[in-house]
């Protein structure tokens, strides 16, 4: 069951190359800004993705949210992906958290749910839910 919503960020895609081209495996780095349980955030993140002959994407990646006070939040996750008629990417997958960081602790006993889009420009846009 989703339980309330953990956070959101918007970003920028920074890096994108091909890794194989059989299968077609792409690693595509991140950087956003945002809010993680009511608390302002900077982060980054890599993930490689393969795509499948359908079309599908299967992504695998980690990253770090850090704090304004200097606290981090690791992550790593997988999801699903397809391409969007616009130009864009749209995945839906789940995330698992760790930190030492007392007002974001939670996060280490709940796995979140996401939503990432990114579009044609490489603008990134996430929400992510906790999974109870």
């Amino acid at each position: 069951m989703l339980g309330e919503m953990f956070g959101e960020s918007t970003g920028k895609r920074i890096l994108r190359r091909v890794v194989s081209s059989e299968p077609l495996t792409a690693e595509v780095s991140f950087e956003d800004s945002g809010k993680m349980l009511g608390v302002n955030t900077n982060g980054f993140g890599t993930y490689v993705s393969v795509v499948h002959s359908d079309g599908t994407m299967f992504g695998e990646g980690h990253g770090v949210l850090i704090t304004q006070e200097g606290e981090t939040v690791t992550w790593k996750g997988s999801g699903l992906g397809k391409f969007r008629p616009d130009g864009g990417v749209s995945y839906r997958g789940i995330l698992y958290y760790r930190t030492a960081s007392t007002k974001l602790a939670r996060l280490n006993a709940a796995p979140g749910v996401f939503e990432y889009e990114v579009d044609a420009e490489g603008k990134t846009q996430s929400k992510i839910w906790e999974w109870k």
